[in-house]
């Protein structure tokens, strides 16, 4: 379908999509919901849950996705149970119907399907797209020029900026007339021109010496020495990892072949939040699944493309939905009460949102929501409509008799927080439904149902200070900590010094803060007086706080002494008064709820500030709290997206966004295919132009933010005006009075209207939807304070301890399970750094205890042959340190260099670098490691050397984590002597390795296990095809051991076949190799297309670096001495993994 009329709605239970397939949704409408149940709708047909890929944009939006879809596996596979058993299948949900209907050897399948794919789930590739890209690049190897140690940055602006002060004093420093553009100048050209880093930069054709050619030498510039930098650091951003992967799929040579695998790996790819995409992942989406029998599903909602400024490009979605073979959209809103939706049609009905294609859709409520379920309210109306009226005296006014806006930004919060306390006071109740329409829950409305959506900070600021005022509860969301900021450090200096006021030392720290103010060279020079007053100060605040609380002395200090005027005279003044209230409004709630003294509240800062930084801090700030949701929530238009709350207000929509005139131009040039184009020629001829473009996106996507705030409410919105300077520029001053017959919005209003049209317009509106929108006129008659609900008090009782501890449980390895045996144990196996791959000399010196050839007691002539070969690192010194040196530098090193010499001296200098070592003569490390590089391998991998293979087809150092009978919910118990058994039952006698089974039956092995196997196999190489055969996997792990005697020189006889098998008998390497052995087959299981563990798993091979002589290593019955090969049996592997699922007791 092409063009951009009316699309048919999508159904998820009609035929399953093929192809491109676009859906455009609505806000409500059920993006998640829809991805879901065509996931469980592909599951139940057979397909399996590891071919579907899932991908979305953000990573709080990938956690919500995963646990939809789980849930929707989950009540699809019990209702389908529940068919089974008798039980009639639910109405309300038709996926289980449709899923239900067929014979009961079909329902019974789909039950099978949808049961593997939850026991499968975690491998089921759920992402965004930016760890999607860095999962295949890792895949890739190095044709994904992506080192496998690279660091990926969250924010490279640091970075940006050390590059920019750099150029940037380069290029001007010794200038005689000086910079033709200052610094901060130079910064925004630098990040712009980083943050789009694939945008071409006008003006090309200025004049060499022009300013405007300044400043585009400079964008490059930048860009180049960034790139350069990134690399030379082993930096990444995440525009990286899309880039780099693009670049590999439009290869002409590269493309086909890895396109081609992603195809055979992801048979459906499933996009959500498509509409905050951008060209590049479009393309790569489109390279990867847009083409073959592959069905690719983009789910999106263009009127919410609200993030421009973070690189999305709502051009690529059009792009995409242009060029679709199949294009739906979604009609059903979910989420809002018809009265609202209603309202809004009146509001936004034909409205084109920035482009032809991006417009306003008409959509239904569903069923369960068709009647009003906010009841109580002192105003029922979906939609309210308030008016600051300029006559009315509410606000000042400017010279030209517009309202100031300072002064209505505090009316209306002011006039916000009365009507919630009007609201609050009302026995208003939130009614809920279930999806059949029949009453759920009824609750009274409490400030955790409302939300307040503004554009910035500052706006939030405002509103939160007026219901802290009405004594109203409210919480600024998504704004970062708080107690990460210098203003929190601050309050902690001050309580510590009140703590104890005559400490000369607190009374020093808190003299440096804000609250005092003193600078470092006061504190150094003050005399005695000085300090007499200063600990006079601080012992009246110490009384304040101990007799009258925190918030006295937090109200105190913002208002006296002149600390409120200083804070303000700092550099980013307002947002450090803002923060010193904030906190000071923290600590009274946590000094009332908690009941805590001076001393028990410093304490209680000190932990908030140390925990400011964590992972887990940002996890808590991204979601609502539990003491957050009795509060009013204050937050951004852009924090909201993705939520939903019952009662929504927005102050600020007749403001509009502000847009320098003065900065750099990011435009979409229709003459270049809508490309996306930076113009930093701010004197340039094009220049006026390529702004003009700039301003009408940013206030094409100031249209869609309204957009995306108005439809965040279930039940019921409020919308003020107030006719400011600028209120015909803003969202709501356009949509009302600057918009045409055929719903295009102009970009700036002609003027803004008088107070009595915008009343006039407003009650049209309401024409349009009956009972549904009301027109208020604010009067400022309300105040008050909300008196709230008295809490409960909390009953206290000591917490018992029921549980019993699981004393088996444990995350095992296998030097962990062989180290109770006082064997050798691997230094490769990262949980454990203690451990080594060298054994002790006890065990593995005794070389002679190996088996003797056959019929002789003298050295023979094979046993003068291979002592002749003496071995290159015989020399080499042992111990841990030396073989993780050795490890690194065989990890870092490219096997297929073409100067491998040279490969390996660099490797050797980098890691000696980093490791203090003793490794003896480098340069003998380096011949033998060369040796070792260069000497076959053996029949079991076709002779091939490690020469052969190159990083593509090797991955080193493949962690793993494999759950032990049930891991977290352990079901059995699994002993290792039962492994013994195994290997009784499917070794042949005459297996170099038949009697390791013995040495399993050690007591001193037999532990109970169950939890979870980590480990870290050195490197898993894959072994080209031969003769048609499908490629084979082998698990390769290096060894430094010595396996000398002493009095003797370390030789090729001392790394024959027999004594390296009685090597690894004795260090129970059997065991490893079993263990990485089950860890490879499960990892190919779940990546390879058509895994057979015959035709694919290629054996182990360990290779005893030091007995590798190179080409000419000596054999012994066709094996090459320093190389243990071994080929378990598939079954055994097979039957291995599901014992440690299992579990088992010998």
């Amino acid at each position: 379908m092409s063009g951009w009329d009316d699309l048919p709605p999508f159904d998820a239970c009609g035929p399953l999509p093929t192809g491109v397939t676009v859906l455009e949704a609505s806000a409500g409408t059920g993006k998640t919901f829809t991805i879901a149940a065509l996931t469980a709708r592909f599951v139940a047909a057979g397909m399996p849950l590891q071919q579907l890929l899932l991908v979305t944009f953000t990573r709080m939006a990938t956690g919500e996705l995963r646990e939809r879809v789980r849930e929707r596996l989950v009540t699809a596979e019990r209702g389908l149970a529940a068919v089974a058993a008798g039980v009639a299948v639910p109405p309300d949900d038709p996926l289980l119907v449709l899923l239900s209907t067929g014979s009961t050897d079909e329902v019974g399948k789909r039950r099978e399907n949808l049961a593997r794919a939850l026991a499968d789930f975690d491998a089921a590739t759920i992402a965004t797209t930016h760890s999607f890209c860095q999962h295949i690049l890792g895949g890739l190897g190095v044709a994904g020029d992506v080192e496998p140690d690279a660091t990926v940055l969250d924010d490279a602006s640091d970075l940006v900026e050390e590059v920019v002060d750099d150029l940037y004093v380069r290029r001007f420093l010794d200038t005689p007339q000086g910079p033709p553009f200052d610094r901060a100048e130079a910064l925004r050209i630098g990040r712009i021109a980083v943050e789009n880093p694939l945008a071409p930069i006008e003006p090309a054709g200025a004049q060499p010496d022009s300013t405007e050619a300044m400043r585009r030498r400079l964008a490059l510039a930048v860009r180049d020495e960034v790139e350069r930098r990134k690399r030379r650091s082993n930096l990444l951003t995440y525009d990286d990892l899309l880039t780099r992967l693009y670049a590999i799929l439009a290869d002409p040579l590269r493309g086909p072949d890895a396109c081609q695998r992603l195809r055979q790996r992801y048979r459906v790819a499933l996009v959500d939040e498509f509409q905050d995409t951008d060209p590049v992942q479009w393309e790569i989406m489109r390279r990867a699944f847009g083409q073959g029998d592959t069905t690719l599903v983009l789910i999106g909602d263009p009127k919410q493309a609200i993030y421009a400024f973070r690189g999305a490009d709502v051009y690529a979605y059009l792009d995409a939905a242009g060029s679709a073979r199949t294009r739906a959209t979604l009609r059903v809103n979910w989420r809002s009460d018809q009265g609202l939706i209603d309202a809004y049609d009146a509001l936004f009905r034909g409205v084109k949102l920035g482009h032809e294609g991006i417009a306003y859709r008409t959509v239904r409520a569903a069923d369960a929501n068709i009647e009003r379920r906010l009841t109580g309210a002192p105003c029922p109306a979906a939609l309210r409509l308030r008016v600051v009226h300029r006559d009315d005296g509410l606000v000042r006014l400017t010279s030209y008799g517009f309202a100031s806006q300072p002064s209505a930004r505090e009316h209306i919060a002011r006039d916000l927080a009365a009507d919630l306390v009007g609201l609050l006071s009302a026995d208003a109740e939130v009614v809920t439904r279930h999806r059949d329409g029949s009453q759920a829950s009824q609750q009274r409305v409490r400030p955790g149902h409302i939300a307040v959506l503004v554009r910035t900070h500052r706006q939030a600021a405002v509103v939160r200070d007026a219901l802290d005022a009405a004594g109203i509860p409210a919480v600024i969301n998504g704004a970062g900590s708080v107690f990460g900021t210098p203003i929190a450090r601050a309050w902690l200096r001050l309580l510590e010094a009140l703590e104890r006021p005559a400490s000369s030392t607190r009374a020093h720290a808190a003299a440096l803060t804000p609250f005092l103010g003193w600078s470092a060279q006061q504190v150094a020079t003050a005399d005695e007086a000085h300090w007499e007053s200063v600990h006079a100060r601080l012992h009246r605040w110490a009384g304040e706080l101990r007799r009258r609380g925190v918030a006295s002395l937090s109200e105190l200090i913002t208002h006296a002494e002149g600390i409120p005027a200083r804070i303000l005279s700092r550099v980013d003044g307002e947002r450090e008064l803002t923060d010193l209230r904030h906190i000071g409004q923290l600590l009274h709630a946590a000094a009332t709820s908690q009941q805590l003294g001076a001393t028990a509240l410093t304490a209680w800062l000190r932990r908030r500030i140390a925990e400011a930084g964590t992972d887990t801090d940002t996890e808590e700030r991204s979601r609502r709290l539990e003491s957050d949701a009795e509060a009013v929530q204050v937050l951004t238009i852009h924090r909201s997206k993705g939520a939903e709350f019952p009662i929504v207000y927005y102050p600020y929509l007749w403001e509009p966004s502000y847009i320098p005139d003065n900065e750099a131009a990011v435009f979409h040039d229709p003459d270049a295919g809508y490309r996306r184009t930076i113009d930093v020629g701010m004197e340039g001829s094009g220049f006026a132009e390529h702004l003009r473009r700039a301003v009408t996106e940013q206030r094409s996507e100031d249209l869609r933010l309204a957009y995306v705030a108005l439809t965040r409410a279930r039940h019921q919105a409020v919308v003020w005006w107030a006719g400011s300077y600028t209120s015909d520029d803003s969202p709501l001053g356009r949509l009302l009075f600057a918009r045409d017959a055929h719903g295009t919005v102009a970009t700036s209003g002609t003027a803004v209207p008088e107070d009595d049209e915008v009343v006039e317009r407003f009650r049209a509106l309401a024409g349009e939807a009956p009972e549904h929108i009301s027109v208020e006129r604010s009067d400022g008659s309300r105040g008050g304070a909300w008196e709230g609900e008295p809490a409960e008090a909390a009953v206290l009782s000591v917490s018992r301890f029921g549980r019993e501890l699981d004393s088996h449980w444990r995350r095992a390895s296998y030097s962990g399970i062989t180290s109770a045996a006082h064997e050798a144990r691997v230094g490769s196996e990262p949980e454990d750094p203690g451990v080594t791959d060298e054994a002790p000399p006890e065990l593995l010196g005794a070389a002679p205890a190996a088996p003797a050839l056959a019929g002789s007691t003298a050295p023979n002539r094979l046993e003068e042959q291979l002592r002749a070969v003496s071995c290159v690192l015989a020399a080499m010194p042992g111990g841990v340190d030396v073989g993780s040196f050795v490890h690194a530098v065989i990890e870092r090193s490219d096997f297929a260099a073409s100067d491998l010499d040279a490969e390996l001296v660099a490797a050797v200098r980098g890691q000696r670098a980093r490791w203090y070592v003793d490794i003896g003569d480098p340069a003998v490390v380096v011949a033998g490691l060369r040796a070792a590089i260069e000497t076959p391998l053996g029949p079991l991998v076709g002779e091939l050397r490690l020469r052969d293979i190159g990083h593509g087809d090797r991955r080193d150092e493949l962690d793993f984590e494999l759950p032990l009978v049930g891991g977290d919910r352990p079901t059995a118990t699994l002993a290792v002597a039962a492994i013994g058994n195994l290997l009784r039952a499917h070794l042949p006698a005459d297996d170099v390795l038949a009697g390791y089974a013995e040495r399993l039956d050690d007591p001193a092995l037999q532990q109970g296990l169950r939890g979870y196997l980590t480990g870290s196999i050195d490197s898993v190489v894959r072994i080209p095809d031969q003769d048609g055969m499908a490629p084979r996997f082998a698990v390769i792990d290096y060894k430094t051991n010595w396996l000398g005697v002493d009095g003797e020189t370390l030789s090729a006889w001392h790394y024959r076949s027999a004594a390296l098998a009685a090597a690894m008998q004795r260090a129970h390497y059997p065991l490893q190799a079993l263990l990485y052995s089950v860890a490879l087959h499960r990892y190919l299981r779940w990546r390879l297309p058509g895994y057979s563990p015959e035709r694919n798993l290629g054996g182990v091979l360990y290779l005893f670096l030091r007995g590798m002589a190179g080409a000419e290593t000596p054999r012994v019955e066709s094996q090459p001495c320093g190389v243990f090969a071994w080929q378990p049996p598939a079954a055994l592997v097979e039957a291995l993994s599901d014992l440690l699922d299992r579990g088992a007791v010998a």
